[in-house]
């Protein structure tokens, strides 16, 4: 059966594994936050996160349409400010499917299917991918040292499923690209794609050596 969860939709991706801060003002997200403290475990103040496809954050009109993959977030941090915003921290846990999304109430509300990570055998094969994986991202943050800020800061995990989700939030990719990132079936899928992608990334600064077309992803590693 669908859970229930309360949501937030972004005009960005996120993935699991990363902290994402946020800045909570409109009246509906911030009834959410207060939801989410009212719950006494800390360990279940749960919400959706959805990519927007079409549409905006904010506004009357807001999102006019939305990814059907996403990540369920743990609220670990809010800050309330004399104005009544918001500053909260949130960790990716896993992914959801959206069945249905719920504007009625005083926050938005989807019916979601939870999706299983699937874990790949450890293996040959897949210690090469790894390798190639990260041996692009290196070639990667080298190109863009002269011209951008590193995306990623720090040792890069060994675990499979970790490293595939560090290198697909770092790598600064048009949003469509990193939803395809965030629907791939499994670590080795995910591996295999954001290395092409940066390899494409690699060709295009080899080509014209200037800035990236797209943005380097505003959020933080965490292992946690």
């Amino acid at each position: 059966m669908p859970d229930s969860l309360p949501m937030f939709p972004l005009n960005s991706v996120l993935f699991p594994g990363v902290t994402v801060p946020l800045r909570v003002f409109e009246d509906r997200y911030r009834a959410l936050v207060h939801h989410l403290l009212r719950i006494e475990d800390p360990t279940q103040r749960l919400f959706g996160s959805v990519g927007i496809r079409e549409g905006y954050e904010v506004g009357e009109h807001g999102a006019q349409s939305l990814y059907r993959v996403g990540v369920r977030l743990q609220l670990t941090e809010a800050e309330q400010h004399p104005d009544g915003t918001f500053s909260i921290l949130a960790v990716g846990r896993d992914r959801f499917e959206l069945d249905h999304l719920d504007g009625s109430g005083t926050f938005p509300a989807g019916q979601v299917q939870l999706r299983e990570e699937v874990e790949p055998p450890l293996d040959a094969a897949l210690e090469d991918l790894m390798d190639r994986a990260r041996a692009t991202f290196t070639a990667y943050r080298a190109a863009l040292a002269e011209i951008r800020a590193d995306p990623h800061e720090g040792v890069l995990p060994q675990d499979p499923t970790y490293l595939s989700w560090t290198l697909a939030a770092s790598a600064p990719l048009p949003m469509p690209e990193r939803q395809a990132l965030l629907e791939a079936d499994d670590a080795a899928d995910r591996l295999r794609l954001v290395t092409d992608l940066l390899r494409d990334e690699l060709r295009a600064i080899n080509v014209i050596p200037s800035l990236p077309a797209t943005e380097v992803a505003r959020t933080r590693w965490s292992p946690n």
